[in-house]
């Protein structure tokens, strides 16, 4: 076991585990860190832990040492630094006539580097454009295409919830999302409705997975045949997978046919996870095979790397 404490570089992004060393801290402080982009000024959000060597896949950076007021005021005019170097960028991507939509702008912490994230729908040849912004900012410059999920956690937004998107408020990595899962929840197979802002699967549709899987496993699927507590034998027409409730057709004694609702544990049936609940067409699976291609081809966020 190996004592380590969380640092995070941007707000909701990815945390990294550092070697404390002998400093006291504590979440909510601010450190220097040496990464692979060099000094960087990261906070605290966790703070000392033990956790398993093994499971760690690099070797525990240590931490350089406590960030001062100095390290504070500098990072805040790096981050003003940032914006100035936006709108330069903005003006040399138009004056080279480029098909890039940029998306922020971020200075290092020692200012060795000048980092550029841009969206675009292919290739884009910008060594030109490089070669321009390193003779204003005299420094390295580096510009990084990411996804549109990566563009949609940084510019933020509100959900069709009405609340603030999850990638913006609070999510650090972006999880995996399928089809399955809004088959799993009866929802709309209908692309744009369980598309995000971004135009990808919504994040969403993983948060309670494992609930309606878990409830699922306990329902008959719509089409069985079950058993009432009377013993009458009747097909399930609909099933309300919160409330545990199942709608069956039944005929009785008088040869006439009867929709009764029943508890799920009230009826006799043989469990079985739910298949085929929803029939898809083939222009909507054409359009979800497309949206799951995307997902994969993105794959993680490029924005701390």
């Amino acid at each position: 076991m190996i004592e380590v404490i969380g640092v995070r570089f941007r707000e909701n992004g990815k945390i990294y585990f550092f070697d404390p060393l002998h400093f006291e801290i504590e979440a909510g402080e601010n450190v220097i860190v040496e990464t692979a982009r060099g000094m960087e000024y990261g906070k605290v959000v966790y703070g000392r832990r033990s956790i398993d060597e093994k499971k760690m896949s690099a070797p525990i950076k240590p931490i350089i040492r406590k960030a001062t007021e100095a390290d504070a005021e500098r990072d805040r005019k790096n981050k003003e630094k940032s914006k100035e170097a936006f709108q330069i960028c903005l003006d040399k991507i138009a004056k080279h006539k480029l098909e890039m939509k940029l998306i922020e702008a971020e200075y290092t912490f020692d200012n060795n580097k000048v980092l550029f994230y841009f969206t675009a729908d292919g290739r884009i040849d910008f060594r030109e454009l490089v070669k321009d912004l390193a003779s204003v900012f005299k420094t390295r410059i580096e510009l990084r295409q990411i996804g549109v999920r990566d563009e949609t956690k940084i510019l933020g937004g509100i959900g069709i919830c009405g609340r603030e998107l999850c990638c913006h408020s609070y999510l650090s990595d972006f999880v995996p999302v399928s089809i399955k899962m809004a088959k799993e929840q009866s929802l709309s197979l209908n692309p744009t409705k369980i598309s995000g802002v971004c135009g990808r699967l919504m994040c969403c549709l993983n948060h309670e997975e494992a609930t309606y899987e878990y409830l699922n496993d306990h329902l008959p699927n719509v089409g069985d045949f079950v058993k009432t507590p009377d013993g009458q034998k009747g097909e399930v027409i609909s099933v309300n997978v919160l409330r545990q409730l199942v709608k069956v057709l039944v005929t009785n004694e008088t040869e006439e046919k009867e929709l009764l609702e029943f508890k799920a544990d009230e009826l006799h049936f043989k469990p079985k996870r739910h298949r085929d609940k929803n029939k898809i067409s083939a222009e909507e699976m054409k359009e979800l095979a497309e949206l799951e291609k995307q997902e994969k081809q993105e794959g993680k966020s490029k924005l701390d790397d």
